[in-house]
């Protein structure tokens, strides 16, 4: 099977069949071209590092407050992970991002958190430290919350299956790049949401 990498494109990568767009980085291998992935979720994979993207829509938690939505949800994302005791993870930055900087225009406020979190990969007993960046664009009339996670890995456990050499030669995604995919998400199809 060929896999499609979506970089060296001018134009924004589409995502959800075309419902919303954005600047996906360079060497980003398409994960669904590997293997399923959920209807609300596009994975993408670094094609030389261990740092991936994942754009989700997931239910609007109204009961959260907008300034609190970012932690509400990197918390949630280190349950998934095993990753929720104290020590394993920590929020290092939660920032408001002006929507006059934003293509997405629908959304009510856009946040974006930094921390780490110390997850093992495919359930393994070795955990690895990764720098999580996540963007949130709060869409209540759609009662979505579209996520956008970076994760990049800092330390590779010597037990980790990360941890054989997966590549030297290509650049790793910046924090840069992954503003640009915040920054140039846009809207296309409003039916996306139902």
């Amino acid at each position: 099977m060929d896999t499609q990498t979506v970089d060296g494109s001018t134009d924004p990568f589409p995502l959800f069949g075309g419902a919303l767009t954005a600047f996906i980085p360079h060497s980003a291998t398409d994960v669904s071209d590997l293997r399923e992935i959920p209807d609300n979720q596009e994975v993408f994979t670094h094609a030389h590092t261990d740092q991936s993207l994942i754009v989700e829509l997931v239910e609007y938690q109204g009961h959260v407050a907008d300034h609190d939505a970012a932690r509400f949800h990197f918390e949630d994302i280190a349950g998934s992970n095993k990753a929720s005791e104290p020590s394993a993870c920590e929020v290092t930055s939660v920032v408001p991002l002006p929507k006059s900087d934003l293509s997405l225009s629908d959304c009510s406020s856009a946040w974006m958190l930094t921390g780490t979190q110390c997850v093992s990969k495919f359930n393994e007993e070795a955990k690895n430290t990764v720098t999580l960046h996540l963007g949130v664009f709060r869409l209540p009339q759609f009662s979505t919350d579209i996520l956008i996670t970076f994760n990049d890995p800092q330390s590779i456990s010597p037990g980790s299956s990360s941890a054989t050499p997966t590549g030297t030669h290509g650049e790793p995604w910046t924090v840069q790049d992954f503003q640009r995919l915040l920054q140039t998400l846009t809207l296309r199809i409003p039916g996306l949401f139902g």
